[in-house]
């Protein structure tokens, strides 16, 4: 497999790249679009890792997510019947459905080009973004947030992709969707005219409903928390791209009806893509380290330290939990040809199941914080 083909399926990372290196000259430094790692980067210790696995039998894949039993996952994977550009940048990937081990791969949609997708908590459908319908539209590019895929719509379908039922219809870009714990709400991000939002509506895609009214600020990447009320994501200024490397990312939560909107970081990192655990307190995220190498870590919505999970010199990202948070899911680049790989982490260890959850705490405001006044959410 070349690297120009597992570009296909790392849009997404592509996009974090361009968060990293915006505004920066590209020089030896910096190896492609793949890694994103420095040759020059420190010695890594990564005997300080939980245990690790790649999936095998699988191409290579992006964004997975595990579906109740904590076996199943959905995945965008590479395919040669995506729609591309044929420049081994943007598109390339459809949805599928594999076993954590390796032993059963489904596809579950056969054209255009698919993003962000999710289980269902009764694990008899999925949800997932793809342009099929739109295949006379310009493909966009999912790595460049001046540039998204317009067309990118929302369907649902069973396990196998029959049933297949479209949710929007408005030719705008509607991505990184997930589904409430109970099934009933679906939280999602549209971008208008290059102005991104949070959105939500029932699994049926009735009751659409804007939740964020912003300008500046571009929020993403949403999940609920277990209350089913509170969601957590991301927001990044457009005033900064490509004028501060990387571009800071804040995590917020905000209430599902646009209230009560919560800021939980304090820093100006790269808080990217946070992705909570069962216990409704922890949350992953991929920040960057060392200048170029992108790492995971567990942050804590009740202010705690911040634990660092992956210590690798290539590209950690993309990740999410188990239902149980036992294990997690997470792309690393592997192999001769450095392609973007899905992995597990033992998580057991770190008891984040949820058992332990008692509520979404309070974050405390730490010293010398980086306080946001100008996040609007009202219209």
């Amino acid at each position: 497999m070349s690297t120009s083909c597992t570009q296909h399926v790392s849009a997404l990372l592509a996009a974090a790249l361009l968060f990293a290196t915006a505004g920066q000259a590209q020089d030896d430094t910096y190896t492609d679009a793949v890694s994103g790692a420095s040759p020059e980067a420190p010695a890594i210790d990564s005997s300080k890792e939980l245990p690790i696995r790649i999936i095998p039998n699988i191409p290579p894949a992006a964004e997975a997510y595990y579906a109740p039993d904590n076996y199943h996952i959905i995945a965008q994977a590479h395919d040669p019947d995506a729609s591309k550009h044929g420049d081994g940048k943007v598109g390339g990937a459809l949805t599928y459905i594999f076993t954590d081990d390796g032993k059963l791969t489904r596809r579950i949609n056969d054209r255009g080009q698919d993003a962000c997708s999710y289980f269902f908590p009764d694990q008899e459908r999925v949800i997932w973004t793809s342009t099929r319908d739109n295949l006379d539209m310009p493909l966009g590019d999912w790595a460049d947030p001046d540039d998204y895929p317009r067309g990118a719509e929302l369907y649902t379908s069973d396990l196998f992709g029959n049933d297949i039922v479209r949710l929007t219809n408005n030719e705008w870009y509607d991505a990184e969707v997930t589904v409430a714990p109970n099934g009933e709400w679906i939280v999602f991000t549209r971008q208008i005219e290059g102005n991104a939002n949070l959105w939500r509506m029932r699994a049926d895609g009735s009751d659409e409903t804007q939740i964020t009214f912003t300008g500046d600020w571009q929020p993403g990447a949403p999940f609920y928390l277990p209350d089913n009320e509170t969601i957590i994501f991301q927001a990044w200024r457009a005033s900064e791209h490509g004028k501060i490397t990387p571009t800071p990312m804040t995590v917020f939560t905000i209430r599902y009806d646009g209230s009560e909107l919560t800021q939980r970081t304090f820093n100006r990192n790269m808080h990217w893509g946070p992705a909570p655990a069962a216990d409704g307190r922890h949350y992953l995220y991929t920040t960057i380290i060392d200048g170029s190498n992108f790492e995971l870590f567990l942050g804590d919505l009740a202010g705690g330290e911040p634990r660092r999970l992956t210590f690798n010199a290539g590209f950690d990202g993309m990740k999410s939990f188990s239902k149980d948070s036992r294990k997690m899911l997470f792309v690393r680049t592997a192999g001769a040809d450095k392609a973007l790989y899905t992995h597990v982490m033992d998580l057991s260890s770190l008891d984040l199941g949820p058992e332990h959850y008692t509520g979404v705490p309070d974050t405390p405001v730490p010293a010398g914080a980086a306080l946001i006044t100008d996040f609007t959410v009202g219209r």
